[in-house]
């Protein structure tokens, strides 16, 4: 990715790091080790999250009525490209005899604002010729993120233009947006170590349900690795029969990393179908192929060049022509997956919250940043979760301090005795 002026320090910062490895015996080390995330990669992602919240606190405020979408995308991808130009700049220190590798910084996901009926991945080109304004009452889904080092955090929130404190979002676009955020605060607390995927399938619908919504079918959410924001492990939402068959239940585990993405449709079924919507948006796949037209060559090295293995969209390659050119080659032979523009039934509302979380020993971390748009009091739902079990899972701690639980465990046990000897 290409760097230019860099901006002010962001506003918001990720939690702090926290010492990972505790003192105990070589053999527990060991396995620490083994499972956790060191503090260099740690810091990493936490670089990412803090450079991501400057970015949304600067362009969340600028998504209201009469703004171009085009503009608003293209202003998100700039405030990236500033903002990871100011870190990680000190050239690598190495060794006698080797090799310093230099860090690489950028779009983790180009910026994309879905309205309405859009499910995701909506992101513009400049060669458009019917380029939509955002209107009062629009519900946009703004979906980015930035990586530093292939250590990538992602976020999505949802805004409703024109909505406030004084006169909140109603009816379906209040019911859309809130299953989506309770449905967001469960999938947290459910992505935990031996937690499995299938709960946050089963978590996700429940809270939906309460309020008449659905997951939109068939999204997937994935564990994140190192340059590979589609790791072996994947959550799916609101899965068909086939899907369910295709899709094996994976067990969370200490040390992993999940991007989690909540999309819900205020619809009864929550599916969705490709319209007449151009695909901006790619990602590079592991099939190698040797590409046999020239144009295809050039645009696929440019793409490994830019965006390496993270999704990017076609604004940000050289000439949007060839480019446009040059990826149908590498789409038929598998090399660029496409991030299809999908749409759910006219005259409805799809809301996401999506978010990065890291399951580290001392609890869930969670490494993007907090929403700056929703508010309770910006949205006004009829609905509500009424289920106990659910508002019991989404009313508790996301991280449980292990000192305080250990010492009100060995509290209650003595109690236990004293209780026995009164008798």
């Amino acid at each position: 990715m290409s760097d230019s002026t860099p901006v002010e320090t962001p506003v918001a910062a990720p939690t702090p790091l926290i010492k990972l490895k505790s003192k105990s015996s070589k053999k527990e080390e060991t396995k620490t080790e083994d499972k956790s995330i060191s503090n260099d990669v740690l810091t990493k992602y936490q670089t990412a999250s803090t450079i991501l919240a400057g970015v949304i606190a600067k362009l969340v405020p600028q998504i209201e009525e009469g703004k171009v979408i085009l503009d608003l995308c293209v202003e998100g991808d700039r405030l990236i490209e500033e903002g990871v130009k100011t870190v990680y700049n000190k050239k690598p220190t190495a060794e006698k005899g080797a090799v310093a590798v230099k860090i690489t910084k950028g779009i983790a996901f180009p910026t994309s604002l879905s309205v309405n009926n859009v499910v995701s991945h909506f992101s513009p080109l400049v060669s458009d010729t019917e380029v939509p304004k955002l209107a009062a009452g629009d519900v946009v889904k703004l979906q980015i993120g930035v990586h530093i080092d292939g250590y990538a955090s992602v976020h999505a929130e949802t805004i409703v233009i024109g909505a406030t404190d004084a006169a909140p979002a109603e009816a379906r676009r209040a019911d859309v947006v809130e299953a989506a955020w309770q449905a967001a605060q469960a999938a947290m607390r459910l992505v935990k170590p031996a937690g499995k995927t299938y709960d946050v399938t089963e978590g996700v619908g429940k809270v939906a349900k309460e309020f008449l919504c659905a997951p939109v079918e068939g999204q997937l959410s994935c564990q994140h690795l190192q340059n590979s924001p589609d790791g072996p492990k994947r959550i799916i939402l609101n899965p068909s029969p086939d899907q369910r068959r295709d899709e094996h239940m994976k067990t969370f585990e200490e040390g992993e990393v999940y991007g989690v993405d909540i999309l819900i449709a205020s619809t009864e079924d929550g599916k969705a179908r490709s319209e007449e919507a151009r695909t901006t948006i790619y990602k590079k796949s592991d099939i190698v192929y040797q590409l046999k037209m020239k144009t295809s060559r050039t645009v696929f090295a440019e793409i490994k060049q830019k965006a390496g293995a993270f999704p990017f969209t076609l604004r940000s390659l050289e000439e949007e022509k060839r480019a446009r050119m040059g990826v149908q080659e590498a789409v038929q032979h598998g090399l660029l997956t496409p991030y299809d523009v999908v749409h759910s039934e006219k005259g409805t509302f799809v809301a996401q919250f999506f978010f990065t979380i890291a399951l580290l020993p001392a609890g869930p971390l969670l490494i993007s940043p907090t929403p700056v748009w929703y508010t309770p009091s910006k949205v006004k739902s009829t609905h509500s979760v009424k289920d106990e079990e659910l508002k019991t899972l989404i009313a508790s701690k996301l991280r449980v301090d292990k000192k305080k639980a250990k010492k009100a465990a060995k509290a209650a046990e003595g109690a236990a005795p004293a209780a026995e000897e009164s008798k």
